[in-house]
């Protein structure tokens, strides 16, 4: 049966089929080959996976980052970065890496924040004369934030696949990291910006223009503090804070900025609905597989191995971060966690890593996943978006890539950086 599930899934994955069904389709021929177990496991499998509380922060966390592109205040938020430090040297390389960090506080999806505000801050360096290449680079690679800085689908999904660590205490371990990776973007676009001569600036706003975007931009820019402080406050869990998201930036799009419209809502209700059933049969084949996986003790066997090689924990950190990359290149985040976490985060907690920390290292290495072929989800979102081949996108991704792994080797061998916040506000394990 361990031979049917691995060879099924490589094969269906290597033919080009969704990995969802690669998923689940791998999970049946196992369970059919097997011959002990009705096939009705697979439907229940299917359906208990997602019976849970807190899944339902994944479309409710969706619907506001609709709202809140729908309402156009993705829009306002570019256009205020833009005159934020738009009229500088590489202005709008700083203003897009700054829009990918507000983003971040918003919606929580890579893909979301890449097909969105990151259409238009493309177009916007397009037109002002940064290479169309460049933008696209800049933009896929500051995508990757989002799902760092707190709210994050990804982290929800690894506090339900993992006990030992909560929903607001990764929240809170990802926000130092997700400023690290920002910064390491904004510092790769000054020295770009000085070696290529950048010199696009755009005009500066008078003050009045600029105080009149800053008023109306503030509303957003509260969501994270309302999430963050509601959830830590004791005020609403972390499902119940992404419904008080939702409702929020219908708000603030319907009454207090008037840019949403009733006729918008029925368009956004559909793309929410889409975007939420996507992630959830990832999620619910991933179960199916992950139940297999367990089923045949698969996670027993690669644990024990790995526990026999007898590394220190730095070691063990390094080699798991390897084999994660190398799982990068061809499993989505989502699948990946629900598929490698089971087996991994055990062996982590018994060599005495802290749960936290290595939440952070495993969503953050999987979240690089996302911007390198041939499997990047956001680099097909962005190729798609800029029409630019994909080779030639993830050519030019390339120093990205570089500084955001630099980064992330930082993450690896500093835990206190991931730990120092939850810890300070009492999210241990």
């Amino acid at each position: 049966m361990t031979a049917i599930l691995v060879l099924v899934f490589a094969a269906t994955l290597v033919a080009g089929v969704p990995v969802a069904m690669s998923m689940g389709g791998a999970g049946l021929a196992a369970l059919l080959w097997g011959g002990t177990t009705s096939p009705m496991l697979v439907a229940q499998r299917l359906f208990s996976g997602l019976d849970s509380f807190p899944m339902m922060a994944i479309p409710f966390f969706i619907l506001a980052a609709e709202l809140m592109t729908g309402g156009r205040l993705t829009d306002l938020l570019v256009k205020f970065a833009c005159q934020l430090i738009g009229n500088v040297r590489g202005g709008l390389g700083y203003a897009n890496v700054g829009m990918a960090i507000f983003m971040a506080g918003l919606s929580g999806s890579a893909l979301a924040d890449a097909a969105g505000p990151g259409s238009v801050v493309i177009r916007m360096m397009r037109q002002a004369g940064y290479p169309l290449s460049y933008a696209a680079g800049l933009t896929a690679a500051g995508a990757i934030i989002a799902p760092i800085i707190p709210p994050s689908i990804i982290m929800v999904i690894y506090a339900l696949t993992d006990n030992s660590v909560s929903v607001m205490g990764l929240f809170m371990a990802g926000i130092v990291p997700g400023i690290m990776l920002g910064a390491s973007l904004l510092i790769l676009n000054w020295w770009i910006a000085k070696r290529e001569n950048f010199t696009f600036p755009l005009p500066r706003p008078s003050w009045g223009i600029f105080l009149l975007s800053s008023w109306k931009v503030l509303p957003a820019a509260l969501m994270p503090i309302i999430i963050l402080g509601g959830i830590h406050g004791g005020l609403f869990t972390p499902t119940e804070a992404a419904a008080v998201a939702a409702v929020y930036a219908f708000i603030v799009g319907r009454f207090i900025i008037g840019t949403l419209t009733v006729k918008q809502i029925p368009r956004i209700l559909v793309t929410t609905a889409l975007m939420s059933s996507v992630v959830l049969l990832v999620i619910s084949m991933a179960t199916v597989f992950a139940y297999m996986l367990t089923v045949l003790q698969i996670p027993q066997s690669v644990s024990q191995a790995i526990v026999g090689l007898g590394l220190p924990p730095l070691g063990l950190l390094i080699a798991v971060s390897l084999f994660l990359l190398a799982c990068g290149l061809f499993l989505d985040t989502l699948p990946a966690v629900i598929i490698l976490v089971p087996i991994l985060a055990p062996v982590a907690q018994a060599a005495g890593i802290d749960p936290l920390h290595f939440a952070m290292v495993v969503i953050l290495n999987l979240t690089i996943g996302m911007i390198t072929p041939p499997v990047g989800g956001v680099l097909f979102v962005v190729s798609v978006i800029t029409k630019l081949p994909l080779f030639t996108l993830a050519r030019a991704i390339m120093p990205m890539l570089i500084v955001e792994l630099i980064v992330f080797a930082l993450i690896v061998l500093f835990p206190g950086l991931s730990t120092w916040l939850p810890n300070l506000a009492g999210y241990t394990h």
